[in-house]
């Protein structure tokens, strides 16, 4: 995680109503020169400020489409802004509010942990997995991808994105989340004991030569730190309390989750999902709580509850709020950049051939993966 350092003392003492005013007025002045991106995690006294909205996969696509502005500015996390400055021009620049909004996904799978990994599965064992990085990944993990014959995917497309993998090789390393790498492949017809688990904080991964010969998949040990909140014992009980009520879940969750599941989905599926329901359907959603919330108020027709009873926060997207946004915006006004979240132009060209494989491979309409 990256250290943000303390913003003008000023900004502090103003309340959330005068941010919000001078953010608009902030806006309208800086005009098409300033795009605001926003994560359906951001909290919404942020989100509103968006110019564009969406999950990992549609900000990416949003973000290659900027041709006229001059700033992205990046209401998410910090490896969704790498993606928005390796897809765009160098002539766009793009700012992250607050830096250290990091992933802790992301952490989970480091450049140097990732090496000693393939040279454990190429050296070793012999292996010549296909790897394939989750969105939630730093630019050096993606550019080890697009280095090595592998891809990027999103929980949009990592079906597609495994689908072509196995067209390539007869075996794969999903990172940093297993969860989705498993609960995929699963959804594809691959069996639990076809795949194995590396754990980069023990030798060799935990497993052996035989272990790795044996597999078709190989999840790296990371995963959401919200996500990883949603149990089992949770469905049992919605089931107990309501046996009408359906469950709708991110493909984050754990396998386990997944199956006391009715559907699983990418954000953008979950939200299509609600959308679409008829009036009166109950759903308890296990995602991350602004999102819910949001889709609480958007459709008061419907019976929309979190499927766990405590807050299911992302910590670090809301580490992006008002004062860090119009901080932001001000010092843009004043010709001063700050926050500047630019990648090398190495690991930029190898980073956009997974990112561009991942692009090529995505389907109109958000597909469930159960």
């Amino acid at each position: 995680m990256l250290f943000q350092p303390p913003i003008a003392p000023q900004y502090a003492v103003l309340s959330q109503a005068e941010l919000a005013k001078r953010i608009s007025a902030r806006k309208a002045e800086l005009g098409s020169r300033v795009v605001i991106l926003a994560h359906h995690y951001q909290q919404n006294e942020v989100f509103q400020f968006a110019d564009f909205t969406g999950d990992s996969l549609m900000l990416a696509q949003v973000g290659a489409r900027q041709e006229d502005a001059e700033f992205i500015v990046f209401c998410g996390v910090h490896f969704m802004a790498e993606s928005a400055d390796m897809l765009t021009g160098d002539d766009i620049k793009v700012v992250l509010p607050d830096l250290s909004a990091g992933c802790s996904m992301a952490d989970m799978a480091d450049i140097d942990q990732m090496e000693d990994a393939w040279a454990f599965l190429t050296q070793q064992c012999g292996a010549q997995p296909i790897p394939i990085t989750y969105v939630n990944s730093s630019a050096a993990i993606k550019a080890f991808c697009g280095g090595h014959g592998g891809a990027c995917c999103t929980s949009s497309n990592a079906r597609a994105i495994l689908e072509w993998a196995f067209g390539e090789g007869d075996k794969v390393i999903f990172l940093p989340d297993q969860h989705l790498g498993r609960n995929t492949a699963y959804s594809m017809g691959i069996p639990l004991d076809e795949m194995v688990l590396f754990d980069p904080h023990r030798p060799d991964g935990g497993l052996t030569p035989k272990d790795v010969a044996d597999a078709r998949v190989i999840l790296w040990k990371g995963h959401c730190s919200v996500h990883g909140l949603f149990t089992p014992e949770q469905c049992d009980e919605i089931r107990r309390l309501d046996p009408e009520m359906d469950i709708l879940v991110h493909p984050e969750c754990a396998w386990e989750v997944l199956q006391k599941s009715d559907l699983a989905g990418s954000t953008e599926f979950i939200i299509n999902t609600i959308r679409e329901a008829p009036a009166g359907s109950k759903w308890a959603i296990g995602t991350e709580v602004h999102l819910i919330d949001r889709l609480i108020r958007s459709y008061p027709e419907k019976n929309i509850r979190s499927l766990a009873a405590v807050q299911c926060l992302c910590t670090t997207m809301y580490r992006i709020d008002l004062k860090h946004l119009l901080w932001s915006l001000d010092e843009i006004a004043a010709g001063r950049v700050v926050n500047r979240i630019q990648v090398d132009p190495e690991t930029t060209n190898l980073a956009r051939i997974a990112l561009k494989r991942m692009l090529a491979n995505v389907s109109s309409t958000p597909v469930a993966i159960k």
